[in-house]
């Protein structure tokens, strides 16, 4: 099973959605496997941006996520990073279509609510930068079997 890395970030949280969001990926069959409620540190963010050092948008990308609390989850399962983003919706909220988060709740890129890992190796990358391997839950749950084949 794949799994990636979602942020909720500040907007997000300061606007009450933190319920609405984790429901949109367990409607779609999503598992969560690790959740952490926290404040990102200035370290943490530049660790996590690193690919966009330098980029004119950096210092203000790296202000927004350490401005306020962001939740931070682990989600699982067949395609899982596909079926995260096709849920987040395009990062320009204001071209998102309706039906997706941002498309749905948000309308500009520069406050778009959530992160959700581009591919395989970004999730990787980006799982152990909030997670240790002991606090991601390996777990059985009984409705897999309605979900998938």
């Amino acid at each position: 099973m794949e799994q990636t890395l979602v942020l909720i970030k500040p907007d997000g949280v300061q606007r009450g959605l933190i319920g609405q969001i984790i429901t949109r990926f367990e409607r779609r069959g999503l598992k969560l496997c690790g959740m952490k409620f926290m404040q990102m540190s200035r370290d943490l963010a530049s660790a996590h941006y690193e690919a966009h050092v330098g980029k004119d948008f950096y210092p203000g990308l790296v202000g927004y996520i350490t401005s306020g609390p962001i939740v931070a989850m682990v989600w699982e399962g067949k395609d899982a990073i596909q079926i995260v983003r096709t849920t987040m919706g395009a990062t320009n909220a204001g071209a998102a279509a309706p039906g997706t988060i941002r498309g749905d709740l948000a309308v500009e890129i520069g406050r778009n609510l959530v992160h959700g890992s581009d591919g395989p190796e970004s999730a990787a990358r980006e799982v152990s930068l909030f997670f240790s391997a002991d606090e991601l839950i390996t777990w059985s749950r009984e409705t897999d079997r309605w979900i998938r084949e």
